[in-house]
């Protein structure tokens, strides 16, 4: 009796301990999405966090190549980030820049975040994009990105480098532009054909000349003369 007692302790305690556990990820997403105007549950990701006054700015990284391979110097990389408006006015990404491009484009010109709201950059297509890059990006490197809000103001934050692999392996590269092919202008001429042996163009006859050596001529016969 002891032991079966005892074996039915160890089977509750076991259950219970199993349903805490169980619990645990869902207590967790939950309590990390309290302030957040979004409660959603994510994969752990490597991407830089950043709260700038009323703005929370979450796993925002640069897109690198596949494991090993770098984007070279002059080439095109995507950013990746979400933006949380935790303020009572509405506010709008309004920039990008980094010294590791020439120049960054955003999709419609700007993001606009409403207030307890969300502007949804992270993909996997990009909205953000690195133009024309100043150096290559390798995976494991930060650069340092400046975002500038019309409200809250501009913060620069260092952005890490994170592969097309693991998590990040369906987020796409910027799409690569299609210079089009110019068109020849005027039109084609044929070149006579030249037939061997022959004249290259027959040029027919337009008018005859009548043959004026032949002439018809008159002959007179005379008559005879009777004779008496």
């Amino acid at each position: 009796m002891i032991r079966a007692s005892f074996g039915k302790s160890v089977a509750r305690s076991t259950l219970i301990g199993g349903l805490a556990l169980l619990a645990v990820p869902a207590i967790a997403g939950c309590e990390a999405g309290q302030n957040a105007p979004t409660l959603e549950f994510h994969n752990a990701a490597g991407g830089t966090y950043k709260n700038f006054n009323d703005i929370a700015i979450t796993n925002a990284f640069v897109l690198g190549g596949p494991s090993g391979v770098s984007v070279p110097t002059g080439g095109n990389a995507s950013l990746f980030v979400g933006l949380a408006n935790n303020g009572s006015g509405d506010d709008k990404l309004v920039g990008v820049s980094t010294s590791a491009a020439t120049s960054v484009t955003i999709k419609g010109g700007g993001a606009a975040i409403p207030a307890s709201g969300v502007a949804d950059l992270t993909g996997p297509e990009p909205a953000v994009v690195l133009k024309s890059l100043t150096k290559p990006l390798s995976s494991g490197e930060n650069i340092p990105v400046t975002f500038d809000f019309a409200h809250a103001g501009s913060v620069t934050i260092q952005l890490p480098v994170e592969p097309q692999a693991f998590y990040y392996e369906t987020y796409s590269p910027p799409p690569v532009a299609v210079t089009p092919t110019p068109k020849a202008s005027g039109s084609a001429k044929a070149s006579p054909k030249v037939t061997p042996g022959g004249s290259s163009s027959a040029t027919p006859s337009t008018s005859a000349t009548p043959s004026t050596s032949a002439k018809p001529s008159a002959s007179v016969t005379p008559t005879p003369t009777a004779s008496k």
